[in-house]
């Protein structure tokens, strides 16, 4: 993935129009990430978000709600190629029974509707595991809004967030 060409539909945006965008923007800038912020547009579909955004989807990095229990909940970011590696991932966890919240649910604990989800800017902090796929790279994650992408180096990210690196996906 290139550091600062956007891709065909992709372009470098400072407007903020939501507050999840703010947010996002906010951690960001707090935890002094060097990132690329565009914008390209609502699309329907992983594989259009990474067209748009000129990368493959292995660099378009997906944030999931997971929850672990009662008002117990972690963010997985895994490539978009990938899907999750639930045994993998309740082993890491030490816990039997993992399961993935309504999108309702997912925006009360993150502040960002499906599709706009991103580590950066959650209304509560939840902990944080990145596959090892998609690390030592730059990738594009959620920027808050829809059709909204944050470049930056996942190494960054892990580091900012204090994330658990692991292997929890399998092929998707």
């Amino acid at each position: 993935m290139s550091d600062a060409t956007p891709g065909p539909t992709a372009a470098p945006d400072t407007e903020l129009r939501t507050d999840g965008e703010r947010r996002t923007v906010q951690a960001l800038d707090a935890a002094a990430i060097p990132y690329v912020r565009t914008r390209h547009g609502r699309v329907g579909s992983l594989a259009e978000a990474a067209a748009a955004r000129g990368i493959e989807p292995a660099d378009l990095v997906k944030t999931i709600v997971v929850r672990r229990g009662e008002d117990d909940f972690l963010l997985v970011l895994l490539p978009g190629d990938r899907q999750i590696s639930w045994p993998r991932l309740r082993a890491l966890l030490g816990v039997s029974r993992l399961s993935m919240p309504d999108a309702a649910v997912a925006k009360d604990v993150t502040g960002f509707e499906r599709g706009t989800i991103t580590p950066f800017g959650t209304t509560r902090t939840w902990p944080v595991v990145v596959d090892r796929r998609a690390t030592g790279r730059r990738v594009s994650i959620g920027g808050g809004g829809h059709g909204v992408g944050i470049e930056l180096a996942t190494d960054d990210l892990v580091r900012a967030l204090g994330a658990t690196v692991a292997d929890v996906s399998d092929d998707g």
